[in-house]
């Protein structure tokens, strides 16, 4: 069964039972993964800090300056996406389409904070968790046994950040984290959909391709030439045909299609052993401005996570994926150990600066490791 629970723009509640599928009680239930994502997060920040701006269009990014600014859009609210605009449209044509909607700066302190806020309490249910970005993250509840109680957990989850935060957001329970990250988006904003394992197939044959978490527009491309346009599509296609093209890596995606994941929440031995954070840009952009605003976003919130857990790090990688799923890594491993924010960003920074060569980025992220725990007496070192 397919359980979508209330939309905010909808606000009645739905079951969609999908011939054939078990009900939410499904006997199949192996592990249970709940995947948040917060709804349009940056806007629904800035309209905490200014509830005059609840209702209106609202865009984060650069100065439009009248129609003439440069920069792109980091993101806006529901009311501004009506209007047509988008994540990483030039900011011009933002203006265009919405002359009248309030243009405002990213404020990645404020967006940071309120990360923290969601992140904490999410900690505070003692489940295991794999935060991803800085308004999204995993939770392995297969504790809870059956896909009934998992509702009730996250409909608590979703009224506690609500009453304490002021913030809204998505939340996807599936037997798998890739399935569970397409669930939470389907419904957005303020959706619960819950996809039992006997109904994932059935759940994900109707959707596009690009609804595959990884799949872009180059791959989203060639996979119409081979006229598979749905997910269902693609679990039709002969798999050896898909390797022919794609190469093993067409595996994983077939097995996908098929409601057949093993992507899970990475178990923790009680030790941290990295921090990181991505985000993958709705359209891919080769604006620097908007890409550095991101990557300094991230930056700010794994500094957060290194304060809270009283560590220093000294090994930091930066992650960079280009359009057609090009993925570099760069690291650099410091003589010393840190937890200085502005040592972070400047590291950060100058791993951009080397690994990027101008082509259009669809993700990039930061991931911190070799940590030792920092004691209260010493002075932070700079870098």
């Amino acid at each position: 069964m397919v359980l979508v629970l209330p939309s905010r723009e909808t606000g009645h509640r739905s079951h969609d039972t999908i011939p054939g599928a078990a009900g939410i009680s499904d006997p199949a239930i192996g592990r249970i993964i709940f995947h948040l994502d917060m709804d349009s997060f940056y806007a629904s920040v800035e309209e905490q800090k200014q509830p005059e701006l609840a209702g209106k269009p609202v865009v984060i990014g650069a100065d439009p300056k009248q129609g003439k600014g440069r920069g792109v859009v980091s993101t806006c609210s529901y009311e501004a996406r009506k209007y047509g605009i988008r994540s990483a449209m030039p900011i011009s044509q933002a203006y265009v389409l919405c002359p009248h909607a309030v243009f405002l700066p990213p404020d990645f302190p404020a967006y940071v904070r309120a990360s923290a806020a969601v992140m904490a309490i999410l900690k505070s249910y003692g489940f295991r968790m794999d935060q991803v970005s800085i308004d999204e993250a995993f939770l392995d509840i297969s504790h809870l046994k059956t896909f009934e109680t998992a509702q009730a957990f996250a409909e608590e989850v979703r009224k506690s950040i609500q009453k304490r935060l002021g913030l809204s957001c998505s939340i996807g329970i599936a037997p798998s984290r890739t399935i569970a990250k397409i669930a939470s988006d389907f419904r957005k904003p303020g959706g619960l959909t819950i996809v039992t394992p006997s109904a994932a197939r059935d759940f994900l044959s109707p959707l596009p391709v690009r609804r595959i978490p990884g799949v872009g527009k180059k791959a989203e491309g060639m996979l119409f030439e081979m006229g598979i346009r749905t997910i269902g599509d693609l679990a039709r296609q002969d798999v050896q045909v898909l390797i022919g093209r794609f190469g093993r890596s067409a595996v994983s995606l077939h097995h996908l299609a098929c409601g057949i994941d093993s992507s899970r929440v990475p178990e923790g031995s009680g030790e941290t052993k990295s921090i990181s954070r991505e985000t993958t840009f709705e359209t891919d952009t080769d604006d620097v401005e908007g890409i550095i605003s991101m990557l300094d976003a991230l930056v700010g919130s794994v500094s957060g996570t290194l304060s809270e857990e009283n560590l220093r790090f000294r090994t930091l990688t930066l992650k960079i994926r280009y359009t057609g799923f090009i993925t570099r890594n760069r690291s650099r491993s410091l003589t010393h150990f840190t937890n200085n924010p502005a040592s972070l960003q400047s590291l950060s920074h100058t791993l951009f600066r080397e690994e990027y060569d101008g082509r259009k980025i669809r993700l990039i992220g930061v991931r911190l490791s070799s940590f030792e725990k920092r004691d209260a007496a010493q002075a932070t070192l700079p870098l």
